[in-house]
């Protein structure tokens, strides 16, 4: 039996390249990035030679220990891993800009912390490294970039040509009105869906809605939306989930056939808290005459009751995941005013969201960016969810199954798509559409 390698003197305060590589599966260290999320992610900031992280770092953002208050960031770091380790080695982009987090280590009662001799860019300049960063990074975009373009300038994957921004919501031009971010254009997420059941809706209304808009395939278009407090009594509540609208837009522009979408990662309100300028001119788009192609042009990444069905028949092969709270899946509460059944589709995996049916805190910061794509893939994993499997999402209408339908994407996930017709139509013929209730009993 081989002998395990002693872990180094905590009193060794620093870690070498050649030991921070050597021990890059060692499962008692846990590897802590410092840095912004839009770098950890894959973005080249600062001029850096690759973007990404060492791979199997932990993302924890420096700056979350001015932003969020100290329950938090303990809770946090517990999630995390990062208390529990037996070792903790922190990089950044400077050594300095560890300093702040091995003292809030310390304060905790965490030893054994130590802090990478060199620097994130002198790891991404030695092309002999390793480096994990998210397939398409490029597609969530961050608001010094938006900044950047919105000035002129050509910043790492900036658009290729024509680009239109939008603040995204349902039905509320009113906060549009109140103020958005310079230079976007309203998209109410109506002329998308058909208000009867929320499904996109038919190739030639949104053909027409696409070309009012301005879009064609090949504009390149930025979505972001504004989330502020919002109960599921209310009339609509969805009307205040601006960023869950944003990304339910991206997949129906995605499922038309628009090549190139990106979503401000945070929003209206990471944007806002960034310092960042807001505007009250009203703009009215330009139509296009054509948009260039037949609607849909991906017609896989939507896919309607019988998909459905045929997912469920091959659970080793594909799994349908349930976006909702833990009360909708046991059948406590159906999660909106608006549909009576409570329940589970029969078979489905239980993929989580956040609190109720507007709000997706587990897959999101406290800064409501996306959380660290490492963090949701280990989660899907435990619960039986697999990028080699054809995994369809569903909540109740969509809007919830559509950012994780995002994020897959974001992944490089290569067969995706979300279960249009969701609870809501599902639950409407129980009789030909197995339903389950109560706490699931495990296989």
């Amino acid at each position: 039996m081989r002998t395990p390698e002693p872990i180094p003197n905590a009193s060794d305060s620093t870690i070498s390249v050649g030991e921070l590589r050597q021990r890059l599966s060692d499962p008692r260290l846990t590897i802590v990035d410092v840095r912004d999320l839009p770098a950890y992610n894959g973005w080249r900031l600062g001029g850096t030679a690759r973007g990404g992280h060492i791979p199997g770092a932990v993302a924890f953002p420096g700056a979350w220990l001015k932003s969020v208050d100290d329950l938090e960031v303990e809770r946090l770091l517990r999630s995390k891993g990062i208390l529990a380790s037996r070792e903790v080695a922190l990089y950044g982009d400077r050594r300095a800009d560890t300093g702040a987090l091995k003292t809030r280590l310390a304060e905790l009662g965490q030893a054994g912390v130590r802090i990478y001799e060199g620097s994130w860019a002198e790891w991404a300049a030695d092309r002999t490294l390793p480096v994990e960063r998210l397939a398409n990074h490029e597609k969530l975009v961050h608001a010094d970039w938006l900044r950047e373009v919105l000035n002129g300038g050509r910043p790492e994957a900036a658009p290729a040509g024509r680009f239109r921004l939008f603040h995204v919501n349902f039905g509320v031009p009113e906060e549009y009105e109140e103020n958005h971010i310079p230079g976007a254009l309203y998209l109410d997420t109506n002329g998308l869906e058909n208000p009867r059941d929320w499904n996109r809706r038919p190739p030639e209304e949104l053909e027409a809605a696409l070309r009012s808009l301005g879009i064609t395939r090949e504009t390149t278009v930025i979505l972001y939306g504004r989330d502020t407090e919002g109960h599921a009594n209310e009339k609509w509540p969805g009307r205040r989930a601006g960023q869950i609208a944003a990304c339910r837009a991206a997949l129906i522009l995605r499922y038309a056939g628009v090549d190139d979408i990106r979503l401000l990662d945070g929003g209206y309100d990471h944007w806002v808290q960034a310092g960042n300028p807001l505007e009250t001119v009203l703009r009215e788009p330009v139509p296009v005459a054509s948009f260039g192609a037949r609607i849909p042009q991906r017609s896989d990444v939507i896919i309607d009751i019988d998909d459905a069905k045929q997912i469920l028949s091959d659970q080793e092969h594909a799994a349908l995941v349930s976006v909702r709270t833990w009360k909708e899946h046991i059948g406590a509460v159906s999660g909106y005013n608006y549909i009576v059944p409570a329940g589970r589709i029969a078979g489905d995996i239980w993929g989580n969201c956040g609190s109720d049916a507007y709000h997706m805190e587990h897959y999101r910061n406290v800064d409501n960016t996306m959380r660290a794509y490492p963090e949701i893939a280990a989660n899907w994993k435990q619960a039986g969810i697999h990028a080699d499997k054809w995994v369809a999402f569903y909540c109740g209408t969509g809007w919830r199954a559509s950012e994780t339908w995002f994020y897959a994407y974001l992944m490089g996930w290569p067969r995706i798509a979300v279960y249009d017709g969701g609870w809501f139509e599902w639950s409407q013929n129980p009789i030909s559409n197995p339903i389950e209730v109560g706490v699931p009993v495990e296989a």
